[in-house]
């Protein structure tokens, strides 16, 4: 069975910007992209197709991306029914799932929309959710020196498809891997010293973190030698981190266990500045 970069499409400015960056992924990957729009079922199927209306939105957004990208193989794909079923019921294992944060519908103000979050927390295959018009550039505009990926990893527990994803993102760039490391202090420690906490026993937690996530990587590295890693341990949260992290990064990776968003990947999408890949493990 043949895998595709599926981008959901609905006429707003994200959804055209997630079309964007599927494309340049699809290329990429060297996979073909696939262009699905979702009618709901009170929408009437010959919407836009009388002479005296604009083209449809899908065969528009079709046009669009294959005069951008003539080479790349496109089709586009029109069903009827509630969007987030109807967009899982579109993927396949071995597909992506690429999606605006924010669709035509929903509040203004409102940074993720329902669609969103439903198939970033239900969907079996890996979602990228693209937050606005500057989408991925694979270090277009930067030195490859500058520009990276950035990755969450629990040391402790690290996500394998999620480390995956990342490492292999960041080698077909060429860009730098920013591993993100994220600790707290004990409360063991905390409750012995609640003012100041003697820099001794701060720093040899701290090398403790350090030494989790060198063995973390370790296979990962082995992996995917060509990948220039940076490894990154920070006494912050993890949603603090990532978010920061996303100023700076074309694409920021997270991993999520079961069927629902952890709160650390909840605040990330709801906050990013970048795109996000929400890998299931």
């Amino acid at each position: 069975m043949r895998e595709y970069v599926v981008v959901g499409v609905d006429g707003s400015v994200r959804g055209r910007a997630a079309a964007d960056w599927a494309a340049r992924e699809a290329e990429s990957r060297g996979m073909p992209l696939r262009v699905v729009h979702v009618a709901g079922l009170a929408e009437d199927p010959a919407a836009g197709r009388r002479p005296d209306c604009a083209e449809p939105l899908l065969e528009r957004t079709v046009d669009h991306l294959t005069d951008r990208r003539p080479a790349l193989r496109i089709t586009g794909d029109r069903l009827t029914g509630d969007p987030v079923p109807g967009l899982l019921a579109a993927t396949r294992p071995g597909d992506l799932l690429v999606l605006g944060t924010r669709g035509a519908g929903g509040f203004a103000g409102l940074p993720v929309g329902s669609v969103a979050l439903g198939a970033a927390e239900r969907a079996e295959v890996p979602v990228v959710l693209v937050p606005g018009v500057v989408a991925w550039s694979g270090g277009r505009g930067k030195s490859r020196a500058d520009g990276e990926v950035a990755v969450g990893v629990d040391a402790r527990a690290p996500a394998d498809a999620a480390l995956d994803f990342a490492f292999d993102a960041a080698g077909r760039s060429d860009l730098r891997l920013r591993t993100l490391h994220a600790w707290t202090l004990p409360a063991e420690l905390t409750a012995r010293a609640p003012f100041v906490l003697p820099e001794e026993d701060r720093a040899e937690r701290e090398d403790q973190e350090v030494q989790l996530l060198a063995d973390a990587l370790h296979a990962w590295r082995e992996k995917y030698p060509q990948v220039r890693v940076l490894e990154d341990v920070l006494l912050f949260s993890a949603s603090h981190a990532l978010v920061r992290a996303s100023a700076r990064a074309e694409l920021v990776v997270v991993g999520r266990h079961g069927p629902a968003l952890g709160r650390t990947a909840h605040d990330l999408v709801q906050h990013t500045r970048c795109p996000v890949a929400v890998v299931p493990s």
